[in-house]
């Protein structure tokens, strides 16, 4: 069970999903305005140096540790490249260095019977699987809500669906002799370099999840079929599926198992659900598992006018720990559901599925929204109530946008 908040959810008109393709519907009678909160366009900024073989076409750089995917440069093919995926950092990337030689990198694995420290190539030999996960930074939709949180005001493009490879945690688990007693939390531990001067725990990457992420975790030294390149953790990263970004610890340097969660500021009191105004602490529900969302992507991303005529309405939909098995679109701002269709292949229940909604549109004011349903029939809410660090945003209503057919 997931520990964040079971937010309300109000009733969802579900719309007739039969004779969708090649149906008219009736257009909005007025224009509509986008929801509050709807930010800006970033203008743009060279990207920094450690991410100057990324896209500049593709990426929005709010600042030179966080950078986001533009809508539009998602495409329609589920995975996300490399050069286009998003860049959120809490420390400064450590010195390139530590990749010239990545079988040589180092993670000490604790609370385990037989503790050891492996280096890559150990862990090389030790399983291998691949997994897709989409990967999405806890502040991805932040800048829809209306009150404004702190923190980067990102839309969509602080997320991504990529493919790991490396050895599964509970492999390593078990070449150790298994969990020592008393193993509730799962601890991985940040290579970055810490500033000098500075309690380590009030600055260290340093995050808890529940034990039970350890079946689907991964050490990943490869990432969409190659070396797992340094601005995204290489040389070596924990991958926890269905678990937002700051649980997927880059450059990981130690991972232990014990009783407690970590007491370094960042699990602690960041990455807390806590009211607006309220700062965060260990009582209120930490920052872990994801929930069911969608968005769209298109026809359009920049707020040109449409064609009218057949339209291909397409986006992406995510379960988090559990597969997606529907998606419904509105063209009226929810008052109507349409069924949509899923595109190309399933790569499991972390990864992403494109959807679309092929349909006839006449000349007028729209208002685009999407809904994802997952298998065990939760629907993505309607509006996901502020907190103060502006996490986990998934409402449908805030994500939906206007477009005028012309």
């Amino acid at each position: 069970m997931s520990n964040t908040p079971r937010w309300s959810r109000r009733g969802l008109l579900a719309g007739t999903a039969s004779a969708i393709a090649g149906a008219t519907l009736a257009r909005v009678g007025h224009a509509q305005t986008a929801p509050a909160g709807t930010p800006t366009a970033a203008q743009p900024r060279p990207l920094p140096p450690y991410v100057n073989w990324k896209d500049p076409n593709q990426m929005i750089v709010h600042t030179a540790t966080t950078i986001e995917t533009k809508k539009s440069a998602f495409g329609t093919s589920i995975i996300t490249p490399s050069d286009r995926l998003y860049i959120r950092n809490n420390l400064p990337a450590p010195d390139v260095s530590i990749v010239a030689n990545r079988d040589a990198w180092e993670v000490s694995v604790e609370g385990v019977r037989q503790p050891r420290t492996l280096s890559v190539a150990d862990l090389k030999g030790m399983g291998l699987e691949t997994v897709a996960t989409v990967l999405q930074c806890s502040g991805n939709g932040r800048g829809y809500f209306a009150d404004s949180p702190s923190g980067t005001k990102w839309t969509v493009g602080a997320a991504g669906c990529v493919i790991w490879s490396g050895v599964p945690v509970r492999s390593v688990v078990a070449a150790l002799g298994g969990l020592a007693d008393g193993a509730r939390f799962m601890t991985g531990t940040g290579g970055e370099t810490l500033p000098a001067g500075i309690d380590p725990k009030s600055v260290m990457v340093e995050r808890s999840v529940p034990v039970k992420a350890m079946d689907d975790a991964m050490l990943a030294w490869e990432m969409n079929g190659q070396p797992l390149p340094h601005a995204h953790g290489g040389p070596l990263r924990l991958v926890v599926p269905g678990y937002s970004g700051v649980n997927n610890i880059k450059y990981v340097k130690r991972l232990a198992f014990g009783a407690t969660e970590s007491d370094a500021a960042i699990q602690k009191t960041g990455y807390r659900m806590s009211p607006p105004g309220v700062k965060g602490d260990p009582s209120q529900p930490a920052v872990w598992e994801m929930d069911v969302k969608s968005w769209i992507n298109g026809p359009t991303s920049d707020g040109g006018p449409v064609k009218a005529g057949l339209v291909q309405v397409h986006g992406v939909a995510m379960g988090a720990t559990r597969p997606v098995r529907r998606v419904d679109v509105s063209l009226d701002g929810g008052q109507t559901w349409h069924e949509a269709r899923f595109v190309g292949p399933d790569l499991g229940r972390f990864a992403w599925r494109q959807f679309v909604l092929p349909i006839q549109l006449q000349p007028g004011q729209y208002m685009l929204a999407s809904r994802a349903q997952d298998s065990r029939f939760n629907w993505q809410v309607e509006t996901t109530p502020s907190n103060a660090g502006g996490y986990l945003n998934s409402g449908w209503r805030s994500h939906a946008f206007p477009i005028t057919v012309a």
